[in-house]
């Protein structure tokens, strides 16, 4: 199995790992007293091995079997730089008294010798001279990078780092690891802490479940070239749901024609059978990966392909890709005609999208390809289809790819995207494009832009948004020449503010940036009196020196909006504590108020620093800040790792408005849309709910004080409007979200995957009563963008009169 954690990362191998009684370093949780990491091989595959795959083996050193579900064997490479993750192999089933347990990884190209049958499979590619394996108790990848860090992780119960690996236990890791040697633990399973000693090079000596010790069934042999077709067709491996009835099994000389070739990235081909079977459910092409040689082969070959199958997962919670490893191929014919295209369009793809696993996987659950959309997309995996005449709803990204859909009637927007509604409401016709040819990719389109025409290739899967079209003929781009927007100014007695992300701005960037995001803020918004900005970084970026400050970088910045026509603006920020706020590494991220001085004041009230929370302080005029600029409930666990809301009190026209910028925890870790657990879990939205809270807290401290208090919270909330994070900070009707007073295409601010979304806002306590609020589209969806996210703005009447009707205003597009 291949396990995939970048773009570009490509895995091939098998680890071997064995349990010991006394696995951790004194340093190191309380060991098992019964499971090790035993051998360890990662040059399977490798020229010179004979092994086909890399594997870990476990041992049981206890007397009683020991319970491995839930747990799994993680690999991390023996010098981890900050973008290196560890990569997850999960486990069933248990080991025996005494008994081994297998764990075959990705498959190289070398080798002649299968393992016996796996008692698991992995997709991770080993290192044949240098890594780091851990049993792990749960699934969840280890975030370690040390061998202290990783000692202090409880979930760790066994570690063995080889070669040169920094993340080992004891004195050093095991030494002698090659392509022709594994390192392994003595027949007494003896475990001293210290992987040098415990540790030797050896042959390797794979042993499974069984006490098999080669070939097993998984073995294919050697088909050599078969001239005829073998038993199995491809849909006998794709089989009627989502993992394949013949995983971890080799196969000889399964037929079909070439119908594409992929020379970078993960390499390999499709082919197809052009004698499909009736059922609709079973698919009819497949993906033969080759590792990292170049594909033999040409679109229209007849081919006989002998391999191993196996389910690629590109990461621990996506769906996988079935495919044929390890290939041997024979070309029976060239120049072959290519099966026809299945037509993907509005008729052909369901409303639905998944079916519920009630939170756990579909992997298991039969096809229904006419009831629900992602079944229909796994039944055409690897095959031929084509779309036409198709609107973008994804603007293309750096890794040039696009976003379109093939039902245009999906909740559109005003200006061409595909708005995404709630949870339950998915556009099922969203479908990301990607090149097969790299001297012509994809085309630079913005949302609302068609791809004319018809484009064709073949349906793939991958974790950066799920299915796919790999094209091998793209249509023509027709440009709908989508415009920036511009707001309208404000009247005079109006309080124009705004939010925008300027995504991890630092004195660092090049100079276009900043004069962009200037025009965006002196232009595009008009020039409002104040913007709350997220993502100011510290003045170097992610150098990570103890830097905390941001006057170089609002510097710039300002300089910038007045070389645009903007005013020039004061700002007022609380630095961070360095790394406590979260974000880039050495970044010190942080929320900050722009404002124009000649048109709004602001009440500075000294004593804000990183750690002194704000409060409500009543008096006799009314509500004031205990400190300005100041931090909501710094110490709370709610802001652990992230940035801190920043609270300023402003006064307009004799007024007090209160403003309060956020940042809430991103969407890092969340269960995706398209992925094998149904529903997803959003398991980052229990800290925003928390951050809510708090910010509702303190709103709600204001309003005590004066019940008709102007207050403002803005900023990347990081979620939806129909999401429980914005329930909860709009909890006690304290808050209004006044993204739900746009008609509801225009409710969006962000463009994910093809799916108009929000995750900035602004809401305004009911004193606010009169308002016109507008989202200023000039960067999600288009190509070239200077941040990711839309800014949003607000004009509030501050000397509106209070006829008791509560909270008034509305949204407006308010842009020419």
């Amino acid at each position: 199995m291949r396990i995939s954690t970048t773009r570009s990362a490509l895995l091939a191998g098998a680890v071997a790992v064995t349990l010991s009684a006394t696995a951790l370093p004194a340093a190191f949780a309380a060991p098992s007293s019964s499971a090790v990491i035993s051998e360890v091989y990662g040059g399977g595959g490798n020229s010179g091995a004979t092994l086909t795959r890399d594997f870990v083996e476990l041992a049981n050193a206890g007397s009683a079997a020991y319970d491995l579900s839930g747990f799994s064997v993680q690999y991390l490479p023996g010098a981890p730089s900050a973008g290196s993750l560890w990569q997850v192999s999960a486990l069933t089933g248990s080991v025996a008294p005494g008994g081994r347990y297998l764990v075959a990884q990705a498959a190289g190209t070398g080798g002649t010798v299968a393992l016996p049958a796996p008692d698991a499979t992995g997709t991770v590619a080993m290192s044949a001279t240098a890594g780091t394996v851990a049993l792990v108790s749960g699934t969840t990848p280890l975030t370690c990078k040390t061998a202290a860090d990783c000692a202090a992780d409880t979930r760790v119960v066994d570690l063995v780092g080889y070669g040169t690996a920094v993340v080992r236990e004891g004195s050093g890791p095991a030494k002698g690891a090659s392509a022709t040697a594994s390192v392994a633990r003595a027949a007494s399973l003896a475990d001293t802490d210290d992987n040098a000693a415990d540790l030797a090079a050896a042959s390797p000596s794979p042993v499974n479940a069984a006490g098999e010790t080669s070939g097993g069934g998984e073995d294919p042999g050697d088909p050599g070239n078969p001239t005829e077709p073998g038993t199995v067709r491809i849909h006998d491996i794709q089989g009627t749901t989502r993992v394949s009835p013949l995983d971890g099994k080799a196969v000889t000389g399964v037929p079909g024609v070439v119908t594409a070739v992929r020379t970078s990235g993960s390499r390999g081909f499709w082919i197809q059978d052009t004698a499909p079977d009736a059922d609709p459910r079973t698919g009819e092409g497949v993906f033969v990966y080759t590792g990292s040689a170049a594909p033999a082969v040409k679109v229209g070959d007849s081919v006989l392909v002998s391999g191993t199958v196996d389910e690629y997962y590109p990461s621990a919670t996506t769906q996988s890709v079935t495919e044929i490893t390890a290939p041997k191929v024979t070309v029976v014919s060239s120049g072959n005609a290519l099966p026809a295209p299945v037509v993907l369009d509005a008729k052909s793809v369901p409303s639905k999208y998944v079916p519920s696993a009630g939170g756990g996987s579909i992997d298991a659950l039969p096809l229904e390809p006419s009831t629900y959309a992602l079944d229909l997309y796994e039944s055409l995996e690897g095959t031929r289809v084509q779309i036409a005449d198709t609107r973008v709803t994804g603007a293309t990204t750096a890794y040039h790819e696009v976003w379109v859909t093939v039902a245009p009637k999906q909740n559109p927007t005003r200006r061409g995207g595909t708005l995404y509604a709630s949870y339950t409401d998915q556009n099922t016709g969203r479908i990301k494009i990607l090149s097969l040819d790299p001297a012509a990719p994809v085309p630079t389109a913005n949302v609302g832009d068609v791809l004319s025409g018809t484009t064709s290739g073949v349906l793939d899967y991958d974790s950066y948004g799920g299915y796919n079209l790999q094209a091998t003929a793209l249509g023509t781009l027709t440009d709908h020449h989508l415009k920036r927007e511009v707001t309208r100014k404000q009247k005079g007695k109006e309080l124009a503010v705004a939010t925008y992300n300027v995504e991890n701005l630092d004195a660092l960037d090049d100079q276009t940036k900043f004069d962009t995001l200037a025009e965006g803020v002196a232009v595009n918004l008009s020039s409002p009196d104040i913007v709350s900005l997220e993502e100011i970084q510290d003045d170097n970026g992610a150098v990570n020196d103890g830097t905390v400050g941001s006057e170089a970088t609002l510097k710039r910045f300002t300089d910038a909006i007045v070389a645009a026509g903007g005013p020039r603006y004061s700002w007022r920020y609380v630095a961070p504590q360095d790394g406590k706020d979260g974000g880039e590494p050495g970044g010190n991220i942080r929320n900050v108020f722009l404002f124009n001085p000649e048109r709004v004041g602001f009440v500075d009230r000294p004593g804000g620093d990183a750690t002194t929370p704000v409060a409500a302080v009543k008096t006799k005029k009314g509500v004031t800040l205990s400190v300005s600029p100041g931090r909501i409930a710094p110490a709370s666990a709610a802001w652990d790792d992230s940035r801190k809301p920043l609270v300023g009190e402003f006064r307009f026209h004799g007024k007090s408005v209160f403003v309060v910028g956020n940042h809430f925890a991103s969407k890092g870790g969340d269960q995706p849309l398209h992925g094998r657990y149904q529903e997803p879990v959003r398991s980052s939205e229990t800290k925003r709910v928390q951050q809510a809270k708090e910010v509702n807290t303190f709103v709600k401290s204001l309003l005590a004080a004066d019940k008709s208090a102007r207050v403002v919270v803005l900023g990347d909330l990081n979620d939806f409007a129909f999401s429980p994070t914005v329930g909860a900070l709009t909890d006690g009707k304290v808050l209004k979200p006044l993204i739900t007073t746009l008609p509801k295409n225009e409710q969006y601010s962000y463009v994910y995957e093809g799916n108009s979304q929000t995750l900035d806002h602004i809401l305004t306590s009911p004193g606010v009563r009169r308002f016109d609020y507008d989202v200023v589209h000039i960067n999600a969806e288009f190509a070239d963008q200077a941040s990711d996210h839309d800014p949003q703005i607000v004009r509030v009447d501050v000397n509106a009169p209070d006829h008791g009707h509560g909270h008034g205003g509305h949204g407006h597009h308010g842009h020419h």
